[in-house]
């Protein structure tokens, strides 16, 4: 009897662990953000790489994280995460806690804008560190401005956070872990970037094209038009990606060329529209095309991936 329940505490504590992460509206944010007890607000973290567009306006409570801070070079290949001892330390800093509720947002407009990618790189970074609350505010600033909501000027310092003891790491993956994914039965790999990027025709790249065996989905094709941090309707967004042939069934290792394109599409798959088997392959191109003396094989051409 004793071991029956132990169990079944055990099995309450998993279920009861599974993080929350997903989507919230700018009104649904806004009510949360004027919450008369203070105690109950969330974490707002303004994730914008442009510090004077913090300084133009930003959602009231708002804490800026430059989402670059997060990433340095190693071993020569640019924009790689951090040590897990510093991105620990920049994440307390800004007040991401264990016990709280997390809004994530940057700024939308039409492209090449791709603020977006800037707060779903922070979203996976958050969710690696183990946090497991944590909502996107769906058309960012561009959508609260829109509505009529006045932007905030004045600073915010979130008090020191804590991190749970255990993050989550098997979200991402290695070149390892993603030259064996590729061409066995029921797995993709995505490629996130523009399709001129995957195709070689780009002034970008020490090497051109994509990893062999990659389908190409521009992150683009899930958003709106003129809000590139606003989602399409979720009914648009499973029809292309069915056509795609990115279905709920297959096991998905995205990419992209540092990974933020790849990691908005991780968090679309995984927390919005909550396919079970998603990572995120963490060097993406930058680090493939540097690795092994520059000779990992590369391909060429193709075409985007249901068009």
């Amino acid at each position: 009897m004793k071991s029956t329940r132990l169990l079944l505490l055990a099995a309450f504590a998993a279920a009861t662990a599974q993080a929350d992460i997903g989507l919230i509206s700018v009104s649904e944010a806004r009510r949360l953000i004027e919450n008369p007890d203070a105690s109950q607000r969330p974490v707002v973290l303004d994730t914008r790489g442009g510090y004077k567009d913090y300084f133009r306006g930003h959602l009231p409570t708002a804490h800026h994280i430059n989402f670059d801070t997060l990433r340095g070079t190693d071993k020569a290949v640019p924009v790689q995460y951090l040590p897990d001892s510093i991105t620990k330390s920049l994440l307390k800093r800004a007040g991401v806690d264990k016990n709280r509720l997390h809004l994530v947002y940057a700024t939308g407009a039409s492209l090449p804008n791709d603020e977006i990618l800037s707060t779903s790189m922070v979203v996976y970074v958050l969710e690696k560190f183990g946090i497991q609350n944590i909502r996107v505010v769906n058309g960012g600033l561009a959508e609260w401005t829109r509505l009529g909501l006045k932007p905030a000027k004045d600073y915010f310092g979130n008090p020191e956070g804590s991190l749970p003891w255990k993050g989550n790491k098997g979200i991402g993956a290695d070149v390892k872990t993603v030259q064996d994914h590729v061409g066995k039965p029921g797995n993709l790999l995505i490629d996130a970037r523009p399709l001129n990027e995957f195709q070689g025709d780009d002034d970008v790249w020490l090497r051109k094209g994509h990893i062999p065996g990659a389908i190409s989905f521009h992150w683009a094709r899930l958003m709106e038009e003129g809000n590139t941090h606003k989602y399409k309707p979720l009914a648009s967004i499973k029809a292309e990606l069915t056509r795609a042939g990115i279905t709920p069934d297959k096991n998905i290792i995205c990419y992209c060329g540092t990974s933020r394109e790849g990691s908005l599409l991780y968090f679309t798959l995984r927390h919005v529209l909550g396919y079970p088997n998603v990572r995120l392959y963490e060097g993406s191109w930058k680090e493939y095309v540097w690795l092994n003396g520059r000779t990992l094989p590369a391909a060429t051409g193709g075409s985007a991936a249901g068009k």
